[in-house]
C-alpha cells in the first residue's frame, strides 16, 4: 500500500488591528548608511504600493504573542479536520523570532512554541512531540515536507503544522522595508492515508547560504546614532528580488517533473505573498520555462494587499481563505492539482505539489 499525506483540515488567525498605507506617511526614512531619504513619504509609499501591491496589514494586539495566534489557528484547523488533538503525533511550528516582547526587541522561544501550543491544547499524549522550525519563510512548508516525510517512514500518521509571526514586532519604522511586514498564523492538520488519490505528490527543497546568507538578516536600525545593540529585520530587496526570479521557478519546476506533473494541469499556485511584483514575475519566469506562452487568469490567489507579508503565515492562511470560500473568485474541487512554493532568509527554497 502507497501512503499518502492529505491535508484534512485548515485553520488562520488574521489580526484584527489593520495598518494602512497612510498611517505611514509621519515616518521620516532613512537608508541603510543612515542617510535621510529626500522624498516625500506618499510619494514613498505611493511607489511602494504599486511595487508590492500591499494596501493594508494586520499587527497583533500587544497582549498576544506568536504562539498565541498559532494556538487558535491550530484550533481552527483542528475543528476543520474533525480530529482528537490527544491523536496528534507531532506539533510543528514555523517562526522566525519566537514570542517577541513588544517594544523591547526580546524573543523568547523557549520553551519551544510548539510545546506552548501543546500546553494551551491540553495534550496530555506524551507521545505528542512538539518542535520548532526556523527556515525563513518557507517554514510552513518545510514543516508540511517534514510531516510527508514522517508519514512515508512509518513515523507517524497525524501532524499539526503551523506557521506564526509577529513581524510588526522586530521591523524599523525607519526603513521603507518595514511596510511590507505583518502578523498573522495559519495552520493545518495532515493526516497518512492509504491508497488516496489526493495528497502530497512530491517536493524540492533547495538552499544557498554562501554569497545569499545576508540577503535576509538582523541589524541596526536605519536612524542615525540608534543603538547597534538593537537589531530589527533587515532585507536587501533588489537581491532577493534576483534570487527568487532566477531561483523559484526552477524549483516549482524541479517539483512538477518530481510529481509526473505538466505544469499546464496546475489549478493553482500558492505563493509565498512576498511581494505582488515579485510573485508575478516568478509565475511568469516558471510559464516561461516550460515554454507556455499563456498563463491562466486565476492561477495565483493573493491575500498580500490586505495581509501583507506575515512570513511563516502566508501560504497557510491564504490555502485556508480560498478552501472556505473567502476568495470567491477563486475555487478548489476535488482532482485539482496545486502547487505550494515559498522563498526565504536562509537563503531557502522550497515547493510542493498537491492533490486536493
Amino acid at each position: 500500500m502507497s501512503t499518502s499525506t492529505v491535508i484534512t483540515g485548515t485553520g488562520s488567525y488574521i489580526p484584527a488591528t489593520v495598518k494602512h498605507n497612510r498611517e505611514f506617511a509621519i515616518n521620516d526614512f532613512y537608508t541603510d548608511d543612515q542617510q535621510r531619504i529626500p522624498t516625500a513619504a506618499g510619494e514613498i509609499i505611493e511607489k511602494f504600493q504599486k511595487i508590492t501591491g500591499i494596501i493594508q496589514r494586520r499587527y497583533a494586539p500587544e497582549d498576544m504573542s506568536s504562539s498565541d495566534m498559532a494556538c487558535l489557528a491550530a484550533k481552527g484547523a483542528i475543528a476543520d479536520a474533525g480530529v482528537d488533538p490527544e491523536d496528534i503525533d507531532y506539533i510543528i511550528v514555523a517562526h522566525n523570532f519566537g514570542n517577541v516582547i513588544k517594544h523591547t526587541i526580546q524573543m523568547d522561544a523557549v520553551p519551544s512554541l510548539a510545546s506552548r501550543v501543546k500546553h494551551a491544547l491540553g495534550i496530555s499524549n506524551p507521545a505528542c512531540v512538539p518542535y520548532d522550525v526556523l527556515f525563513g519563510c518557507p517554514g510552513w512548508l518545510q514543516g508540511l515536507i517534514q510531516a510527508d516525510l514522517y508519514f512515508r517512514a512509518g513515523a507517524g500518521k497525524r501532524c499539526l503544522v503551523i506557521g506564526t509571526e509577529t513581524l510588526s514586532r522586530v521591523i524599523d519604522v525607519y526603513d521603507r522595508d518595514s511596510m511590507i511586514f505583518s502578523d498573522g498564523a495559519g495552520a493545518c492538520i495532515a493526516e497518512a492515508r492509504e491508497n488516496s488519490i489526493s495528497g502530497i505528490l512530491g517536493s524540492s527543497v533547495q538552499s544557498y547560504a554562501i554569497d545569499e546568507l545576508q540577503y535576509i538578516d538582523m541589524g541596526k536600525s536605519n536612524f542615525p546614532g540608534a543603538d547597534a545593540r538593537i537589531r530589527y529585520l533587515k532585507m536587501q530587496g533588489r537581491k532577493v528580488y534576483e534570487f527568487a526570479l532566477k531561483h523559484v521557478p526552477a524549483a516549482i519546476k524541479d517539483c512538477l517533473d518530481k510529481s509526473g506533473v505538466q505544469l499546464k494541469d496546475v489549478s493553482k499556485i500558492f505563493i509565498h505573498q512576498a511581494n505582488e511584483k515579485m510573485d508575478e514575475a516568478i509565475v511568469k519566469a516558471l510559464y516561461a520555462l516550460d515554454h507556455l506562452a499563456v498563463i491562466p487568469e486565476d492561477i495565483m490567489p493573493m491575500n498580500i494587499h490586505e495581509l501583507g507579508n506575515s512570513s511563516v503565515a502566508t501560504i497557510p492562511t491564504l490555502f485556508d481563505m480560498v478552501r472556505k470560500g473567502l476568495l470567491p473568485q477563486h475555487k478548489l474541487t476535488a482532482g485539482d492539482i496545486v502547487v505550494f512554493a515559498s522563498v526565504g532568509a536562509g537563503m531557502n527554497i522550497n515547493a510542493v505539489c498537491y492533490r486536493i
